[in-house]
């Protein structure tokens, strides 16, 4: 099963990690913070009216105990169900991250801040229990997660730290449509390692986007051509909602592959080329908790927003 195949990639990729350092355990960590550690996000990129930060998710205990500090019992609860200490971490770091940003931008105290959850996982902030006017989405991959904002909803971002392995092939045979298969058979090395990750932070970024979590297979759709064969941006529609209209841009660099997608409103369509994936309606795999899909290489004990 798919699935449960990627749950032992990712348990193996994520234990190597966590096995190659020590960490401090954060509950109860009597530390104070350090003035150059009030930080631990940074302004990343500004496109189309995105704003993406990105979140150094390295070990260091003080940020750590400081993150979990600003949890609520709700947060402090997932925190402690995740297995792994890397995927504690990354929940704790982007998820305080988050609430110090929008706490700043909506002028409230981090207590005012809430979040509810839609349908599949997607979540979206409250201030004072009244749904805010922000669209917000989350992701973290090993020492790297990203924020995006935005003033509308419909946001996909996804990060993805790049491993090299010699079974990219199989494992994208379960994940990626005929075309986008062939690509990758196609390409050698690190070329291979790169045109993988790339291709599955455009597909999350999409999925993450329409928030249908994993009710959505994602072979039963690709990625336009031209971003398929190295473009950096395209407009992208889903076989199964052609009707709307979605952007898709890559926004990779040397240290991670990343992409964001967001829902285009009807003024903005006028001269766009639509490029869609004409492929069957999606599967009919779900989860009622998450708003994206795990890389096929890492185990479901990462947390997501």
């Amino acid at each position: 099963h798919v699935c449960e195949w990627k749950l032992k990639l990712k348990r193996r990729t994520l234990c190597r990690r966590e096995a190659a350092s020590t960490r401090a355990t954060i509950v109860g960590l009597p530390v104070k913070m350090r003035p150059t550690d009030t930080r631990w996000w940074r302004h990343w990129r500004e496109v189309e009216g995105v704003t993406v930060l990105h979140v150094d998710c390295t070990h260091d205990a003080n940020r750590e105990a400081h993150a979990f500090d600003l949890l609520d019992e709700r947060e402090k609860k997932r925190w402690a169900s995740f297995l792994l200490k890397d995927a504690q971490r990354q929940f704790a770091l982007c998820r305080a991250a988050l609430r110090i940003v929008l706490s700043e931008r909506f002028g409230c105290s981090n207590r005012q801040l809430s979040f509810g959850y839609f349908e599949h996982g997607k979540p979206f902030a409250r201030v004072n229990g009244r749904q805010a006017s922000v669209g917000f989405n989350v992701s973290h991959s090993g020492r790297h997660g990203l924020i995006g904002l935005t003033d509308h909803d419909w946001l996909g971002v996804d990060v993805e730290e790049r491993v090299l392995r010699s079974d990219l092939d199989e494992i994208g045979a379960s994940v990626y449509g005929a075309t986008e298969r062939r690509c990758l058979a196609s390409t050698r090395g690190w070329g291979k390692m790169h045109l993988f990750f790339r291709l599955w932070s455009m597909k999350e970024a999409l999925i993450k986007a329409l928030g249908c979590g994993f009710s959505l297979n994602p072979s039963r759709f690709e990625v336009p051509g031209p971003l398929l064969h190295g473009g950096r941006a395209d407009v992208f529609r889903f076989p199964h909602a052609p009707s709307d209209a979605w952007r898709l841009l890559d926004l990779g660099e040397p240290r991670f592959a990343a992409a964001i997608a967001y829902r285009l409103p009807a003024s903005r369509l006028s001269g766009q080329t639509s490029a869609s994936a004409a492929l069957p309606v999606p599967g009919t795999r779900r989860s009622a908790h998450d708003s994206g899909r795990e890389p096929p290489t890492e185990r479901s004990d990462r947390p997501r927003e």
